[in-house]
């Protein structure tokens, strides 16, 4: 029996962000591929934490900074490492390669951490993104990381066309896997709620994700009243887990601008909704909000930054089919949700566009025997894969593991 250890930075919440389902989806495809599967984490569970159980997966809790873990990975000896983010790696990654020095480490990135952060910097400097925004901190702590595992997990291919093109990484680092979804049949698009039986906007995102809560914050701020300026009668829902003081006081119902909270069942608010509101002005990998929209037949619009790597990764958006429009500007924005609100054909075209999206762009088995081959080639090639990547060798050396040494002084420190 092949066996993977999956080290999370949270317990898996599906229901609260869309990395808590890519994870269960990563999982999915490690079954397929005949794999007995450990998740551990250091993180607390919570009542939304999902019961991996179900799925026949061990769980096991581990500890920061302590040797405990190099114990716990030396009795299992898995075949397989992988790290759910680049921090996470950076505390076990070490560990790992010590304890298990066969073992294929991947890194599942999620997203690309640095270019969010670039685009968060850029934003409150009021500037376009640079090459000085994208060099910073985190992009070299999260390429460091890349180097250090023989493969990383891509969600879009934006991020990778960045990472080869801007940072020179070698494409054999890199596995570009994006969301991996159930086609929707005929059967599931036809039972959906038409345009006439729904209502009102709807905006969904956990709102410990910072560039969620500057979206909602944007919608406050500039779109919202621009919409209600059309469309006195229209409310906007905005559902999210971990909603804070800060998000609940935007709340006023007599704008029609309502904080719902945490959403029990996403498609359910989803379905009842006439369009989905996306302005993100930083982030980055793929929008799970978008998925749950298409998914559910409610046409979106968003921001650039929102659409990308869903429909087409860096080329023009003109060139594709998206279900909604894509506009920055907060004047053009709330015009196109007026006109989607408003234009049932419209409307029923976006709609049909989503389920290509989702149907051409996403769908698992596309992606399934692909996965499992690069895998199997990589552990069977693991010593040359390693020989070419010498940055990787250099990153592992003592001088440069700084995160090692910092790990067992507190370790030290704590006894």
């Amino acid at each position: 029996m092949k066996n993977l250890l999956i080290i999370g930075f949270v317990w898996p919440e599906p229901k609260s962000s869309a990395a808590g389902s890519r994870m269960l989806q990563l999982i999915e495809q490690f079954l397929y591929q005949d794999f007995e599967i450990t998740f551990a984490c250091a993180a607390k569970t919570s009542a939304n934490t999902y019961d991996l159980s179900q799925l026949g997966v061990k769980t096991q809790t581990i500890l920061l900074n302590d040797s405990s873990f190099d114990d716990f990975i030396n009795q299992l000896q898995p075949n397989v490492v992988l790290f759910d983010r680049f921090m996470v790696e950076e505390q076990y990654g070490w560990r790992v390669a010590e304890q298990c020095p066969n073992a294929l480490r991947i890194l599942d990135t999620e997203d690309f951490h640095g270019l969010r952060k670039a685009r968060e910097q850029a934003l409150k400097a009021g500037v376009e993104v640079k090459i000085e925004h994208l060099q910073n901190d985190t992009t070299k702590r999260e390429i460091a990381s890349i180097y250090r595992c023989d493969v990383s997990l891509i969600i879009s291919e934006a991020e990778i066309d960045i990472l080869t093109q801007q940072f020179k990484i070698d494409h054999n680092l890199l596995y570009y896997l994006p969301f991996l979804l159930k086609p929707i049949e005929e059967e599931k698009i036809s039972s959906l709620p038409t345009f006439e039986e729904r209502q009102h906007f709807i905006t969904i995102g956990n709102f410990l994700h910072p560039p969620n809560y500057d979206a909602v914050l944007c919608l406050k701020q500039v779109i919202w009243p621009l919409i209600r300026k059309q469309l006195s009668k229209a409310e906007l829902h905005i559902y999210g887990a971990y909603e804070s003081q800060k998000v609940t006081q935007l709340h006023n119902k007599k704008d029609g601008f309502l904080i719902k909270g945490f959403a029990e069942d996403v498609n359910d608010v989803m379905q009842r909704s006439k369009v989905c509101l996306a302005p993100l002005r930083f982030g980055a990998g793929l929008k799970g909000k978008l998925v749950d929209a298409m998914q559910n037949g409610t046409p979106c619009v968003m921001s650039g930054i929102a659409a990308e790597g869903m429909f087409s990764g860096l080329r023009s958006l003109s060139e594709v089919e998206v279900n909604g429009f894509v506009e920055n500007h907060p004047e053009a924005f709330a015009q196109k949700a007026v006109e989607l609100y408003s234009n049932g054909d419209i409307w029923e075209a976006k709609q049909r566009n989503g389920f290509k999206v989702l149907n051409q762009r996403f769908d698992k088995a596309n992606f399934e025997n692909g996965f499992a081959h690069k895998i199997e080639s990589l552990s069977m090639n693991l010593k040359s894969h390693r020989q070419n990547n010498f940055i990787g060798h250099i990153l592992q050396y003592q001088t440069l593991q700084s995160t090692k040494y910092l790990s067992k002084w507190i370790e030290e420190k704590n006894r």
